[in-house]
């Protein structure tokens, strides 16, 4: 039957009033019902508007229901067989994808004579199917809303039809009143509703139009029955560039429009709105000015510049609207519908401060959540540490990332280069608190793991030895001594890490170190003080009094450790490293940047580190009370990071200069990125073990899985540019690495070395052999293709020598060859100097005079450079291994079969 639309309209509207948008007495069936939107959506719009939906659509589920709270909607195939069940409707929702919404509409309209209303919430409907479906419309007297919209509702008779408008629950936003609103974005149409309650304003039909390239009703329809609604004293306009439906509309009550999008200007395509593009004319800017003219106000309004008129107000931020429609509801003598409900200050439910001290205007107090939050905050209020989101974490980290443009690894956010002049302790750290560790917590770190290094009468010694004694790789030696650091070696010393954490908890204690802290308030019963003290089998131990001496000489601060000493008994080794943990951990676990398993797992890092050390010194240099003859008290006592590492490396106590080279490299060797083979024999140990429940946690295996993965080719680099540089200077007549006056031709060596080389490729390939073997430090493009290469930290390297005015002949020397090797022709570029041969530089340049002098072997400096890069890596797997421990979700790491393949 023909359709009679509004008169003085040049198309159709049978739309006059806005109380005709969303009735009671409107009939709706749904398309794709049971999708996963409508699923969700259309039984609380059905609820609210008293069961308004008659029934929805789902090919192939015939006989299904949807259930709401106010009973089951039945579903059909198509439409036709509900209308021949004898259902009605006048009102149609359409939540099917993009490309079947035209199908969708002309099945509506060519199936029921009594259609007035399409609702259409699909969103990118494209540009042709919409001018058919308004086309559809037009013929057949059909008014069509959307698409890319939330729907229509009614805050005077109590409906929703399509889309979320109102959330969850459309009750406690769509409160009655006398502003309409008509906006491009369905989640704003609710927000602005909620918002004008704050200023007393409540809503009457409230109109989700959409914003794609069709808005089939818009600003001019809305306007026209706007003016026909009597409940409706003015309106609120939510408007985004793109398009001219706002262009002289009279809309003949007062309006508040929010125009958005200025950004949008600078786009070339299209996003979020699919219409909110960019063009000639109808950008924000354009827009504003419509509006303003219409207003007969001349510039936006603000609330220190209040700019309105009775007729209106332009704004740009939502939160300024329900001022601007009070301002000029005043100058038309209206007063809001009902009392204000709160205001649009910020109120937090939560705060962290992160312990800054803020000025006052942004240390914002609190506020009680509503339910359900409340409850869910209090939740939260309880939990110690952070929470951090289960993922799969193949080929990714959490810890490490790579600048793909520099090619420098970052740990938690701290560049190695930058790592490289922290002392070694703070790196050591870094990994498991995230931050830079304070010079208090640095101290404690010493004291930790110079405990540990000495390894006389432990096991682990004796499995490094006679890993040694094998003829096994450096890194198999720490290997064969970490495995047996396991759970129960350290069962102890995490029970008391759990149980001071436990105790503090909900102290009230933000800083480990506040020994200021009344610890009168920590309870203590006999079980809990039975786990702390040692016991009778560890009678003999002189570690305990060793550390605690230590700590008090170094002018530690702990206050677990107080609490601990208050105990009244000989405290045990294991309950001091726990204390010595906590108090590291403890800040960035209260401010949540480290999760409670990381902070109660410190204490087994801490201790594989010094294990790890120990076991690269050998097993006759161990002895009870002092290691490589340095007495236990002036090693726990003044000892750092670095002095211990060069102590396993040379079996002696270092000076200053010596020390600074190799604190350096340590820091730059901390990780070479996610990808790396170490990383990923760290983190492949640990997804190999399923869910992380505490009796899986293996972080003892997980570091036998780096040092599987380190080898001669990839970590021992090193070591090969050491026996390089050897052989280079064998028979040379050098003193003194750092002396520039050494009297050597450099540049005339390493051009008669690259002849040589240069040679005998040649001569290899003409004979069809492999050739010379690839140079260690050398054939390591990082950018590839540049006619010049470099490694960043070597670079770093070099420009840190030559700041502080210090020399190194063997760098030196390589970076001749490197110049060298394209001169001759033997490279086509220049190679870069890598990170391997930047160790193999500078151990060599501190242990040469050793080495001359017979102290040391070739072999005894190759090790030493093997054992650097284990060092460093140690401190990016603990990383990894802590990351993946907490983030990473059960794991296949298998390669899929149909990638595998077999070499004849």
């Amino acid at each position: 039957m023909h359709k009679t639309g509004i008169k003085g309209f040049p198309y159709y509207l049978g739309l006059d009033s806005l109380d005709e948008v969303a009735t009671r007495t409107d009939r709706v069936c749904v398309l794709n019902i049971l999708g996963g939107e409508s699923r969700q959506v259309t039984p609380v719009s059905h609820a609210f508007s008293g069961g308004n939906v008659v029934f929805g659509t789902s090919p192939g589920r015939r006989g299904q229901r949807l259930a709401t709270p106010v009973g089951d909607i039945p579903v059909y195939n198509n439409v036709r067989e509900g209308l021949s069940d004898g259902l009605a409707f006048n009102t149609g929702v359409v939540y099917l994808p993009p490309s079947g919404v035209r199908d969708g509409v002309a099945e509506l309209i060519r199936v029921n004579p009594d259609l007035r209303k399409i609702v259409m919430i699909t969103e990118k409907i494209s540009v042709h199917d919409a001018r058919e479906i308004r086309a559809l419309g037009q013929a057949n007297g059909i008014d069509i809303i959307g698409g890319n919209c939330l729907g229509v509702a009614d805050s005077w008779n109590r409906v929703r039809i399509g889309g979320a408008l109102g959330g969850d629950h459309p009750d406690e936003v769509l409160l009655k009143g006398s502003i309409a609103i008509f906006s491009n974005s369905g989640g704003f149409t609710t927000t602005i509703a909620q918002y004008l309650g704050t200023e007393g304003w409540g809503t009457t039909t409230l109109i989700s139009s959409g914003k794609d390239v069709y808005i089939h009703y818009a600003a001019r329809d809305f306007a026209h029955a706007l003016k026909n609604d009597a409940r409706s004293k003015a309106a609120v306009l939510y408007a985004e560039p793109g398009g001219y439906y706002e262009h002289e509309v009279d809309f003949g009550k007062p309006v508040v429009a929010c125009v958005v999008g200025r950004w949008k200007s600078k786009l070339t395509r299209a996003v979020g709105h699919a219409g909110a593009l960019a063009g000639s004319g109808d950008r924000a800017e354009e827009k504003e000015r419509w509006f303003m003219e219409a207003f007969g106000v001349d510039a936006l309004f603000t609330p220190e510049y209040p700019v309105v008129s009775a007729k209106g107000a332009v704004v740009t931020n939502i939160a300024h609207i329900p001022a601007a429609l009070s301002a000029v509801m005043r100058l038309n003598g209206e007063t809001p519908d009902f009392a204000p409900r709160g205001n649009l200050a910020l109120k937090p439910w939560i705060a962290n401060d992160q312990g800054l001290e803020l000025p006052a205007e942004l240390a914002l107090p609190t506020v009680e959540a509503f339910s359900p939050y409340d409850e869910q905050i209090r939740g939260l209020r309880t939990q110690v540490g952070a929470v951090i989101a289960r993922q799969n974490m193949k080929d990714k980290s959490g810890a490490t990332v790579m600048d793909p443009r520099t090619q420098v690894t970052s740990v938690h956010g701290y560049s190695v280069l930058d790592l490289a002049l922290q002392p070694l302790e703070a790196n050591f750290a870094l990994p498991l608190v995230h931050e830079i560790a304070t010079e208090n917590d640095r101290a404690m770190l010493d004291i930790a793991v110079a405990a540990e290094i000495n390894l006389v009468g432990d096991p682990a010694l004796a499995a490094a030895d006679a890993a040694r004694d094998a003829g096994n790789s450096p890194n198999t030696v720490m290997a064969a001594a970490t495995a047996i650091i396991g759970p129960k070696r350290v069962e102890r010393t995490l029970a008391c890490s759990a149980r001071l954490i436990d105790l503090f908890a909900h102290s009230g204690l933000l800083d480990g170190r506040d020994e200021g802290f009344d610890i009168g308030v920590i309870a203590v019963d006999d079980e809990t003080r039975a786990l702390f003290l040692a016991t009778e089998a560890e009678a003999n131990d002189p570690r305990p009094e060793a550390m605690l001496k230590a700590v008090h000489e170094r002018g530690g601060r702990s206050v677990f450790l107080k609490l601990l000493e208050s105990l009244g008994g000989r405290l045990s080794r294991d309950a001091i490293l726990a204390a010595i943990s906590t108090t590291i951990a403890w800040g960035p676990l209260m401010r949540k940047r480290i999760s409670r398993l990381t902070a109660e797992t410190l204490p087994w890092y801490l201790r594989l580190y010094g294990v790890m050390i120990g076991a690269s010194i050998p097993g006759r240099d161990h002895r009870r009370g002092s290691l490589c003859g340095i007495p236990r008290d002036e090693r726990f006592g003044r000892w750092t990071m670095a002095e211990f590492l060069f102590l396993a490396l040379t079996g002696k106590k270092p000076t200053e200069d010596e020390v600074r080279p190799l604190q350096i490299l340590t820091g730059l060797l901390i990780s070479n990125g996610p990808g790396s083979i170490t990383a990923q024999g760290a983190k492949g140990a640990v997804a190999a073990d399923g869910p992380q429940t505490p009796d899986r946690v293996q972080i003892n295996k997980a570091m036998v899985g780096f040092l599987s993965h380190s080898g001669y080719s990839h970590g021992g680099n090193g070591f090969e540019g050491m026996a390089f540089l050897i052989e280079q200077f064998r028979g040379v007549d050098l003193k003194d690495p750092a002396d520039p006056g050494h009297g050597l031709d450099l540049k005339a060596m390493a051009l008669a070395f690259a002849e040589k080389y240069k040679h005998d490729k040649r001569h290899a390939k003409e004979a069809g052999s492999d050739g010379p073997r690839a140079l260690p430090g050398v054939h390591h493009p990082i950018f590839r293709g540049k006619p010049v290469n470099y490694d960043p930290r070597e670079q770093f390297i070099a420009e840190y020598l030559s700041a502080r005015g210090d020399y190194n002949v063997f760098h030196a020397f390589y970076r001749a060859l490197v110049q060298a090797l394209y001169e001759t022709g033997a490279s086509r570029y220049v190679f870069c100097v890598n990170i391997d041969a930047v160790i193999a530089a500078l151990l060599l340049a501190i242990l040469w005079k050793d080495y001359r002098s017979g102290a040391l072997s070739e072999r005894d400096l190759e090790t030493a450079a093997f054992n650097v890069f284990l060092y460093g890596r140690m401190i990016g797997a603990a990383a990894e291994i802590d990351d993946h421990l907490n983030r990473g979700r059960n794991m296949d790491t298998r390669t899929p079969q149909e990638l595998c393949a077999f070499v004849v």
